[in-house]
């Protein structure tokens, strides 16, 4: 179709009559008027020359043999390709009800025989223009649509580029902590190392020392039962038995600091894996006992009541191939949290007031109750849920979290902490670590007021690494 409607030779028009003077004059009429003109005598040549090279506008007669011109329409409209096609009915009936048929049936319009020239050239044009403007309008709609799509698609490439950009400078942060942790901690390591073990390695020589120097002075005792008076008294004011009984009881309990102090640098090797190749199989266990070492000045306080009790609940695990310190990163990102929990219920419970009295942390026991205060606790559970996962469960009975929170959790830089007190990364990392570097799952289940766990569940042997 010519895209100017108003031209000369504006579109491909197919008349559809079984009477030939009205072909004649139709097609002369029309071709005066610079349109390419078609004709047909029945409805089947029309149906055939449609499918064969479709016009812009069909005049098409209804009183016709074998096929009328309602069957012609209807076929037409069936037709995906044809539908479109604008239909003037020619008729000589002039019933109301033949033109609702024919409207019916997908007709554009109806000219009622005789034919008056300047009726069916007007109806022409009219339908022609309607057609011209559908099409503009399809295309249109079609660009416009095209438009929203790239629109829609530069949207989500912008979201996929905004999403990799925070895990990428999540993993920068991530990797800047652990280098920087792994340094302190192998400094902190190894001085430690050195102080202890030239204490440790000199209290068995000043134990022996000690013993031999005791033994000495009992052999003057029995040589001399009767020292000169500077001596007795010098014995006196020192109180000599008390000394030669405690002095060994302090060499043990240096020994025994010593051994605790040995224990806490075992643990901070442990939890970041110093020395050790990065992905191997290991006791499970042992990070999680490593974490609570590292925190447990968090978990004391001075009143027992308040202290963080722990409950294991450790179930046979089998080694577990991972990459140890980044899975004892999330055991120490979780177990904080629920320490910051359990804090806040602490601190909500101490300033309730019974009998008149704010409860302290010196409250006699008495003053306390089930509905103000319960014993902060964290749980940790570990199950061996198949013979190819297992799972570890951390939940504490701190003050749990609300659903828009508990939504939130995972992602990054989300945080309910004072700006500034922290970047919102833990959790979202630990669900890095869990997820996506060993192939895991890491849930959050949370009751306001109840408390939250943690599960994380790993994979016993690692796909990357049969």
């Amino acid at each position: 179709m010519n895209k100017n409607p108003g031209s000369a030779a504006k579109a491909n028009i197919l008349i559809v009559d079984d009477t030939p003077d009205n072909l004649r004059f139709l097609s002369t009429m029309l071709i005066e008027q610079g349109y390419k003109v078609r004709s047909a005598i029945n409805g089947a040549m029309a149906l055939k020359g449609v499918d064969a090279a479709p016009p812009d506008l069909i005049l098409l007669d209804i009183n016709m043999p074998e096929i009328n011109g309602y069957q012609v329409c209807e076929e037409l409209k069936k037709s995906e390709k044809n539908r479109d096609i604008p239909v003037i009915f020619l008729s000589a009936l002039d019933d109301t009800l033949d033109k609702v048929k024919a409207f019916a049936c997908g007709g554009a319009d109806y000219i009622t025989k005789p034919f008056q020239f300047e009726e069916v050239l007007v109806r022409v044009e009219n339908q022609l223009s309607i057609r011209y403007l559908q099409q503009q309008l399809i295309a249109q709609n079609s660009m416009l649509q095209q438009s929203e799509a790239k629109e829609r698609e530069k949207s989500q490439e912008l979201e996929l580029t905004l999403r990799q950009l925070q895990q990428t400078q999540t993993q920068l942060i991530q990797s800047e902590k652990k280098s920087s942790l792994d340094t302190v901690i192998a400094g902190i390591a190894h001085e430690i190392n050195n102080a202890i073990n030239f204490i440790s390695g000199n209290l068995g020589y000043a134990g022996q020392y000690t013993s031999d120097l005791l033994q000495l002075l009992e052999l003057y005792q029995q040589a001399l039962p009767h020292p000169i008076p500077d001596i007795q008294n010098f014995k006196d004011r020192v109180d000599f038995e008390f000394v030669r009984s405690d002095f060994p009881q302090i060499l043990a309990s240096m020994n025994a600091g010593s051994k605790r102090i040995r224990d806490i640098v075992l643990s901070l090797r442990n939890f970041s894996r110093l020395g050790e190749a990065e992905f191997k199989a290991v006791d499970i266990h042992c990070g999680i006992d490593s974490t609570l070492m590292i925190l447990q000045s968090r978990l004391n306080s001075p009143s027992d009541r308040f202290a963080i009790q722990i409950v294991k609940e450790y179930d046979s695990l089998p080694l577990v191939e991972c990459w140890a310190s980044e899975i004892n990163q999330v055991f120490m990102n979780i177990l904080c949290n629920a320490i910051e929990a359990l804090e806040l219920r602490i601190a909500n419970s101490s300033s309730v007031v019974a009998n008149g009295e704010p409860l302290t942390l010196d409250s006699p026991v008495s003053s306390l109750n089930s509905s103000q205060f319960i014993i902060p606790k964290i749980t940790i559970r570990t199950e061996l849920i198949d013979s190819e996962r297992v799972a570890i469960s951390i939940a504490d009975n701190g003050v749990g979290m609300v659903e828009d929170v508990k939504k939130r959790v995972f992602d990054p830089f989300f945080t309910t902490k004072k700006i500034g007190s922290g970047p919102g990364l833990g959790l979202s990392i630990c669900y890095q670590i869990v997820a996506e570097a060993h192939g895991g799952q890491l849930f959050c289940q949370s009751e306001t007021g109840v408390g939250t766990t943690f599960t994380v569940v790993l994979p016993v042997k690692h796909s990357q690494f049969p």
